[in-house]
């Protein structure tokens, strides 16, 4: 057996195991964005928001660059990919496994998946509106200690509170008014 394999399969343990408690991957988690934002910003003089790295990446033009951010993109899904493998029950509950293309249509909720896209459209809108996102704004931007950086996240993170608290209970008078159930 390869010495590597068995070095990195115990450090894969270790890590899962110290992974085990909600708060111990919140806390690495988030050191793991300040070091990734420090890194960007020390090393190449830019901002690590995900919004712009993300436009930079699907809006390439002939003769454009996107030298650092496509790897950085990239990085962001394999490093899903490898907290699945470490610590799987950290995603949360186990998804619906679709056993067929035809399964599909039975297991996808149209309703959530509707929901999802206008959050997500209100969301890029947002983000555009003002000029950046939470990683931009809340980890970067409060980092620099940018008077609009904190503006920009005290006022996402108010209408993201309120819209948590009443829009559940928004959703369920609309059913309620047009017979569906609340």
């Amino acid at each position: 057996m390869n010495l590597s394999f068995v070095t990195l399969s115990a450090l894969a343990s270790v890590f899962a195991n110290a992974l085990a408690h909600p708060f111990s991957i919140a806390l690495f988690g988030g050191l793991l964005i300040g070091i990734a934002s420090l890194g960007v910003y020390v090393l190449l003089g830019r901002v690590a928001g995900i919004s712009g790295i993300f436009e930079t990446v699907l809006l390439i033009r002939p003769g454009g660059s996107s030298t650092w951010q496509l790897p950085f993109v990239i990085g962001l899904f394999v490093g899903g990919i490898v907290l699945l493998w470490l610590a799987p029950a950290q995603l949360g509950p186990a998804q619906p496994v679709l056993k067929s293309p035809a399964s599909v249509a039975e297991t996808l909720d149209y309703f959530a998946l509707a929901q999802l896209m206008i959050a997500g459209l209100l969301v890029g809108i947002g983000t555009r509106m003002g000029g950046g996102c939470t990683s931009g704004h809340g980890v970067c931007g409060i980092g620099r200690a940018s008077r609009r950086s904190i503006a920009a996240t005290v006022t996402f993170m108010a209408v993201g509170m309120l819209t948590a608290t009443f829009l559940p209970a928004i959703f369920s008078l609309v059913l309620s008014a047009l017979g569906g159930e609340a």
